[in-house]
C-alpha cells in the first residue's frame, strides 16, 4: 500500500475538513470532486456561490456535498472581524481587518483559526507570500518555534517494489537561514518525514565534508549540525557533508565517515534556498522523483501553498498531504 493509499484510508475513517481558497479554479474543482467522490475529505470552497457552481458545471465537476462559502455574504463575518482585530493586537484596525477578510486567503485562514476547518490549501492563483502572511499573522507558529519553514517529500519507485522516500529542506521559504533556524528546520523536517514513513537519517549539506573545505557557510552547517545533534540525540544526524558523502556508502568510506548517516542519508538540510531549490528540482527532473510540496512547517495548523503552475493531480495530492498533517 502506497503512502497516499495509507493517508486516504486514514482520512476516510476520520475525515478532515479542508478549505480551498480558489473555489472557481478548474484544478481545484477537479480535485475537490475526486475528494468528495472518495469520501476522503470534507470540502469547503470559497467564492461567490453561483460562480463556483457555474465553474463546476462548465467543467463537469460533481461537487455535491461541498460547502460553498462566499466571504462577502458570510453570516459570521462580524464575529470573524472581531476575532481578527483581537489577534492582530492593534496592528490592524477594524476596517483593515474587514477589508482583509473579504480576500479568500485571509478568510480561509480565519476559518481554520476559529476551528471551522481543519486545514487550508491555496495559492493556485496567488503567491506563496500571500499564503504565508495570513498564516503567520493568524495561525502563528507553534510554541517554541520562531519561523515557518518548508520541506519537499520526494518519492520514486524503488527496485524492491516499494517507494524510495526522501525529505529535503528548506527549498522554498527561508532564503539564508542562520544556525538556529537550520536547527528548527531540521527538527520540523524530521517530524514531517516520519509522517511519510521515513526513518530519518539527517545530513547537513555543504561543499565541505567534515572540514575538507573552509568558509562561513561550512562553519554554519557544521555548527548547526552539532546543535541539532544535541537537541535530538535519538535521531541520526551527520555533517557537514557533501552530497555524495551523504548518499554513497563508497564515498563515505573513502572519506572516513563512520557515523550512521554517511552514505545512507534520506533527509537533507540545505544551507540556503538556492541550494535547496536547485537540489530538489534536480532530483525531480533528472532523478525521476515526484516532488510533493512545499509543505509548510512550524505552524499551529496545516496551511499549505500550491504552485501557480500546478495541475489537478498535484492539488489532490497536496490536499491529502495537508489533511494528513492535521491532528
Amino acid at each position: 500500500m502506497s503512502i497516499f493509499e495509507n493517508f486516504e484510508k486514514k482520512l476516510q475513517a476520520e475525515p478532515k475538513s479542508i478549505v480551498f481558497t480558489e473555489g472557481t479554479d478548474a484544478r481545484i474543482l477537479s480535485a475537490a470532486s475526486r475528494l468528495l467522490a472518495g469520501k476522503t475529505l470534507k470540502v469547503i470552497l470559497l467564492g461567490e456561490v453561483e460562480a463556483v457552481k457555474k465553474a463546476a458545471a462548465d467543467g463537469s465537476f460533481d461537487i455535491t456535498g461541498a460547502e460553498i462559502i462566499d466571504p462577502a455574504n458570510y453570516e459570521g463575518f462580524d464575529e470573524m472581524v472581531a476575532k481578527m482585530v483581537e489577534l492582530r493586537k492593534g496592528k490592524m484596525t477594524v476596517d483593515e481587518c474587514r477589508a482583509a477578510l473579504k480576500k479568500s486567503n485571509y478568510f480561509g485562514t480565519m476559518l481554520v483559526k476559529m476551528g471551522k476547518a481543519d486545514c487550508l490549501l491555496g495559492g493556485a492563483t496567488y503567491s506563496t507570500a500571500d499564503t504565508v502572511r495570513p498564516a503567520l499573522q493568524l495561525i502563528k507558529t507553534k510554541p517554541g518555534n520562531k519561523i515557518v519553514s518548508s520541506c519537499f517529500i520526494m518519492v520514486r519507485p524503488a527496485a524492491s517494489g516499494e517507494n524510495e522516500v526522501l525529505a529535503m529542506a528548506d527549498c522554498a521559504i527561508n532564503i539564508k537561514p542562520n544556525e538556529d533556524e537550520l536547527v528548527e528546520i531540521c527538527k520540523e523536517t524530521v517530524s514531517c518525514a516520519k509522517i511519510f514513513g521515513v526513518d530519518p537519517k539527517v545530513a547537513f549539506l555543504s561543499y565541505s565534508t567534515l572540514g575538507s573545505g573552509k568558509g562561513e557557510d561550512v562553519d554554519k552547517m557544521r555548527n548547526a549540525c552539532e546543535k541539532a545533534k544535541a537537541l535530538m540525540p535519538d535521531t541520526p544526524i551527520g555533517g557537514e557533508f557533501q552530497f555524495d558523502a551523504a548518499v554513497s556508502p563508497a564515498v563515505a568510506k573513502t572519506k572516513h565517515i563512520t557515523d550512521a548517516v554517511g552514505g545512507h542519508a534520506n533527509t537533507f538540510i540545505f544551507p540556503d534556498i538556492n541550494a535547496g531549490n536547485i537540489g530538489y528540482k534536480i532530483a525531480q527532473r533528472l532523478g525521476s522523483f515526484d516532488a510533493y510540496g512545499p509543505i509548510l512547517l512550524g505552524l499551529n495548523a496545516p496551511i499549505n501553498d500550491l504552485s501557480r503552475g500546478c495541475n489537478a493531480q498535484e492539488v489532490y495530492s497536496m490536499a491529502i498531504i495537508t489533511a494528513a498533517l492535521a491532528e
